[in-house]
């Protein structure tokens, strides 16, 4: 088989990169594991490829996120592919799609209504462009449409957002705060109490609430616990390093002694 010039050209731009999934996914001479991949198996992949980007952004490593962004790019163009062997969409019609869309949901920079709106205006109009493409799509339930694969925390805020437009929301977080202690006894009650399987059920109902709380209070639930893993993985090799200081590894030590050198992190930190 004759190799194509463009996958060999470091100009090549999107062209070269489609022709490289297509060459990988040929039947008879392409890579025998992308061959055998589907939309199933390759939707893990997108998910991490999204979650690298996210930690390379929060990591401020910029060569690092172009990397990772051509990572996540490779997942469009690999779903894109496999939708065209099966006659579903083309990369063509996903790129044509999202215009579209994209030139729809901006009516104030691509139409004709007014740009002098509120951030909080601009977003009310959004989700009413949004309702609208849904009543398209026959999706007429207030939760239609919020993504399955979504992190269980964002897809909890989301559903709570779509709930709270019509209406049913605390209007304070002192609500919030008063039903996290119900759940939290609940939750007691069923360690004492009940099976593994409502104690499961029972945290669940805690850990929805307290993304409830996070969502009043303006906070990214997910950004917020991404934040305190980082502190923690932070912390602990600080423990680690002043273990080290004294011979010992965390084996050798206890939760006395560690705890300790956690509070000395943790106020070395503040002094800093």
């Amino acid at each position: 088989m004759t190799e194509n010039p463009l996958i060999h050209d470091p100009h090549g731009g999107m062209p070269r990169l489609l022709e490289i999934m297509r060459r990988l996914r040929d039947p008879e001479t392409g890579c025998p594991w992308d061959i055998e991949q589907d939309f199933n198996t390759i939707a893990p992949y997108t998910i991490e490829e999204a979650y690298e980007v996210a930690d390379a952004i929060a990591r401020s490593d910029w060569d690092e996120l172009e990397g990772e962004l051509g990572d996540l790019l490779l997942q469009t163009v690999y779903h894109s592919q496999m939708g065209t062997e099966a006659g579903h969409f083309t990369f063509d019609s996903v790129v044509r799609n999202i215009s579209d869309k994209m030139v729809a949901r901006h009516p104030h920079v691509f139409g004709d209504a007014s740009r002098d709106k509120s951030a909080e205006q601009q977003t009310a109009d959004w989700e009413k462009i949004k309702a609208a493409e849904r009543a398209g799509k026959a999706q007429q339930r207030t939760l239609d449409g919020v993504a399955l694969g979504l992190p269980g925390l964002t897809r909890a805020v989301k559903l709570q957002k779509r709930m709270a437009r019509v209406g049913f929301d605390w209007d304070k977080t002192d609500s919030v705060l008063d039903k996290i202690v119900e759940e939290s006894r609940e939750l007691v009650e069923a360690r004492d109490q009940l099976s593994q399987d409502e104690v499961e059920a029972e945290f669940g109902d805690l850990i929805f609430v307290m993304a409830n709380l996070a969502r009043h209070l303006g906070v990214d639930p997910e950004a917020a616990v991404r934040r305190t893993n980082a502190k923690v993985e932070r912390r602990f090799a600080a423990i680690e390093d002043r273990l080290a200081a004294l011979g010992k590894t965390p084996n050798q030590s206890d939760l006395a002694e560690m705890d300790a050198l956690w509070d000395q992190v943790k106020a070395a930190e503040k002094d800093a």
